[in-house]
């Protein structure tokens, strides 16, 4: 008989109950492998972020996700104007994202809303703020290993001119924002 003669009717050989157990062994062998992957990559490559407010518009919207790289400041520190994800001063179990603007050793202050280091006459130059901003503070000097922290809708965001504890230590700093994936898609600048 030929293969064009095969009559319809005849079926596969159904799998005997040692072929079906590891056939679902070796799927859960992969889901496993997945779930490794992926905790691994969440706990030591990217940190993944939620926008829950204004603060950071109109860089970041309310409402975007993005990921963070955790491996940014191995081998250097922040810099000033790096959008950053960290653990709140006052409230480690919360992540935060907001603009690193004052450095460690710097003497910050805010006047008319504008930023000033080092009893500079010139405040910083902030081309992502889009409405001026308002307000006093400071001065105030950041102790070494800490960063000031504010976010881009100044006038909207609960930064580290009104925590308890306005300093982010270093090691409280969990990655660099760079790719926003949902709602738009494309690098944070």
């Amino acid at each position: 008989m030929s293969e064009n003669n095969i009559p319809n009717n005849i079926t596969k050989p159904r799998m005997t109950k040692s072929e079906i157990k590891r056939e679902i062994m070796e799927w859960i062998l992969i889901l496993e492998i997945a779930i490794v992957i992926a905790v691994v990559v969440n706990m030591f490559l990217i940190v993944n972020a939620v926008i829950p407010s204004a603060s950071m518009e109109t860089t970041i919207m309310t409402g975007d996700r993005i990921f963070g790289n955790r491996l940014a400041y191995k081998n250097h520190d922040p810099q000033r104007g790096d959008i950053v994800i960290f653990r709140f001063p006052d409230d480690e179990s919360q992540l935060f994202i907001k603009r690193v603007i004052g450095l460690p050793g710097e003497t910050l202050e805010v006047r008319d809303g504008r930023v000033y280091i080092d009893g500079s006459s010139m405040p910083l130059d902030e081309p992502y703020i889009k409405v001026d901003p308002i307000g006093d503070y400071g001065p105030v000097t950041i102790p070494e290993d800490g960063y000031f922290m504010m976010g881009d809708n100044r006038n909207y965001s609960a930064d580290s001119r009104f925590w308890v504890h306005p300093f982010v230590m270093k090691d409280k700093i969990l990655g660099k924002a760079v790719f926003r994936y949902y709602r738009e898609f494309g690098k944070i600048e």
